[in-house]
């Protein structure tokens, strides 16, 4: 039975020493500016896929990738070197696009809102009173309606 605790600790450490051997012992220029999201361990403790989120356009992203796969051998090295473990686990790098999706979705809300305030200011201007909107209770029904879904 895997111990969920020891994957959890072990993909912790290596996302720290990685981040740390990227930002001082990597001398790829196609390295781009990279941060690592996340490390998944596999049961076992024989795989770590690395989630990492690289800025920069789509070529600098796939340029990024083939260097740290091509690099994947020398940071296990060093990994090796850094960690006490029998075996360190096989390293397999993958894209992780959550935080540019998190910005689009934050995007769209704000212009949501934008649209929405606009559209009750035309209300407003045309009707010469103030648009009629919810009570304070009846948005925090609303809210709970919501949540509960």
């Amino acid at each position: 039975m895997p111990n969920l605790y020891r994957q959890e600790k072990l993909g912790e450490l290596i996302a720290e020493e990685l981040s740390d051997l990227l930002r001082t012992r990597m001398k790829d220029p196609r390295i781009g500016f990279v941060s690592i999201t996340r490390v998944e361990v596999s049961g076992d403790l024989a795989h770590a896929k690395v989630y990492v989120s690289v800025l920069g356009s789509d070529e600098e992203r796939n340029n990024t990738m083939a260097a740290l796969k091509r690099a994947t051998g020398f940071l296990r090295h060093e990994l090796a070197g850094r960690l006490v473990l029998r075996h360190v686990p096989e390293l397999v790098f993958k894209l992780d696009l959550s935080l540019e999706k998190g910005a689009e979705v934050m995007e769209l809300i704000k212009q949501i809102e934008q649209e929405h305030a606009q559209k009750q200011q035309q209300e407003t201007s045309q009707t010469g009173a103030p648009a009629q909107s919810e009570t304070d209770e009846e948005q925090d029904e609303n809210t709970d309606a919501a949540e509960a879904e």
